[in-house]
């Protein structure tokens, strides 16, 4: 185990957590051992976030209305954001803080086991991979909804659009299976409760009657993707084999969320809050700007709600795309086959209940033992690019807030990683597949010195060298009593945006 350099300002109280001391006496705790990475910029980050503190005690003086911040918790894959960290659990009272989501709401991970075994698949990925490439960026998508299906989606869910009449039975919707309509008990939340789909009425309208959608069942950027994987050990074998993850099994992976949807409800939660703002009363210097749960703002809190519960919707629905495309994809490849979900995970979303809210950024929920989860929740926890990920099983750490980290978490900006060694690059890409818009091995875009420059780029910044090594964050979680591991998957092709 390598040491990395601690942030003066963290306490250890042991070889799993990390406290932060701060001035509001705040509860900070992180679970990270002493090889996971805690970049100091992540600490100036939740020490502004904390400031919050004070502007939830001067919303009280101005309204009358009692808030506080709770509770923070930062998981192992914990790194800057924009303004909040990713791997942050905040926990309020009398108030939320739209900002604790952020623009990617219910950004989160889907699993599904298939039929197919990796020696099915292995012989067959040069076709495979020009397949998916047709099916995610050349057109290939064809999934044709209706102005209702698009409501039904935003309004109540996955299951809500399954339940809606009308659906071809061409496109992408062939490769639905009947198991699909009754696995909304394996998503962490398949229905988001709203009151309307108002909010985007322009997406619902521009349907038409039925059409091929635009938006839905794209990957988004950054570190989304969706993954070709197989079962390459088993820790847990009971669990393993109870969530069908058995040895050599091929499985999918979607990491997306609600893509052009989450930012616009994003910013309906900003232009709410600062309406809301009471007058006179300056607004906030770190530019957290929380809503409180009183009367007086009700009205204006609701309509960020049902955005957000619309986003939210959306991004469940996106992931079961993105997943019904792969399935495609491979059927076409490697012959019929069936698919089963593991389970489907939010990373950014609120859990509101009475005063108290939770706020999950860049963090899943890891509950423990119940009689929907005899094993516990599943943990997925995905590696880098081409790296192993992992599912576990939640142990409900109270200390957490029963969360887990939703991946190994950057260890180098965006900026910096682009930066990369181009010998390293063309080392990975010898070893390992994915799939992009530009067919990088297409002599013709091979000529464009420019294009291929730009594409490197952008490679590079979600290339290993910039992330944490997936080992020790969830040895992290193991040895903390977060979740224990079940299996380890390894990755045979990444599909990128």
């Amino acid at each position: 185990m390598t040491a990395h350099k601690q942030d003066p300002r963290l306490v250890r109280t042991d070889d799993n957590w990390l406290e932060l001391p701060n001035p509001w006496g705040i509860p900070v705790d992180i679970c990270a051992r002493p090889d996971v990475p805690v970049e100091s910029s992540a600490v100036d980050e939740i020490l502004t976030v904390l400031r919050t503190a004070d502007t939830l005690d001067r919303l009280g003086a101005a309204t009358g209305h009692t808030a506080t911040f709770d509770r923070v918790v930062l998981t192992p894959d914990v790194h800057k954001g924009a303004g909040i960290p990713i791997g942050t659990v905040l926990r309020t009272r009398g108030a939320l803080i739209p900002q604790a989501v952020g623009n990617d709401i219910n950004c989160g991970m889907r699993l599904e086991t298939t039929t197919l075994t990796v020696d099915d698949v292995r012989p067959r990925l040069d076709s495979l991979e020009r397949r998916l490439r047709h099916l995610f960026f050349e057109g290939g998508r064809a999934i044709a909804l209706s102005g209702a299906h698009r409501e039904a989606l935003l309004r109540d869910g996955l299951p809500g659009l399954l339940a809606e009449p009308g659906r071809p039975a061409d496109g992408i919707w062939s490769a639905l299976r009947p198991g699909d309509l009754a696995a909304a008990d394996r998503i962490h939340r398949a229905s988001y409760p709203t009151s309307t789909a108002e909010p985007f009425a322009d997406w619902i309208r521009s349907a038409g009657g039925t059409s091929h959608d635009s938006i839905i069942g794209s990957v988004g950027g950054g570190n989304h993707f969706v993954e070709l994987q197989y079962v390459a050990a088993v820790h847990d074998g009971p669990t393993a084999y109870a969530w069908g993850l058995t040895p050599g099994r091929v499985v999918l992976m979607a990491h997306s969320g609600s893509l052009s949807l989450g930012h616009q409800a994003n910013a309906s939660g900003a232009d709410q809050a600062r309406a809301a703002w009471p007058a006179g009363l300056p607004l906030p210097d770190n530019r957290i700007l929380p809503m409180l749960l009183d009367e007086r703002s009700a009205a204006r809190r609701q309509r960020y709600l049902d955005a957000f519960g619309n986003a939210a919707n959306f991004a469940v629905g996106n992931r079961f795309f993105l997943s019904l495309m792969m399935r495609a994809g491979l059927a076409a490849e490697c012959g019929d086959l069936d698919a089963s979900l593991v389970y489907d995970a939010p990373h950014n979303l609120l859990w509101p209940s009475d005063d108290v809210v939770v706020h999950r950024k860049g963090a899943t929920p890891a509950g423990g033992y119940s009689l929907d989860a005899p094993f516990g929740e599943p943990v997925i926890v995905p590696g880098s690019m081409g790296a192993a990920s992992y599912v576990l099983r939640g142990q409900g750490s109270d200390r957490t807030l029963e969360s887990a980290c939703h991946g190994a978490g950057r260890r180098v900006p965006r900026g910096a990683s682009a930066k990369g060694s181009d010998a390293e690059l063309d080392a990975f890409l010898q070893e390992f597949r994915v799939v992009t818009p530009l067919n990088h091995r297409d002599p013709a875009v091979n000529r464009r010195s420019d294009v291929m420059a730009a594409w490197r780029r952008d490679l590079k910044q979600e290339a290993p060298w910039a992330y944490k090594d997936i080992g020790p964050v969830v040895s992290s979680l193991s040895g903390a009593g977060v979740a224990a591991p079940v299996a380890e998957l390894r990755p045979l092709l990444t599909v990128k945006g």
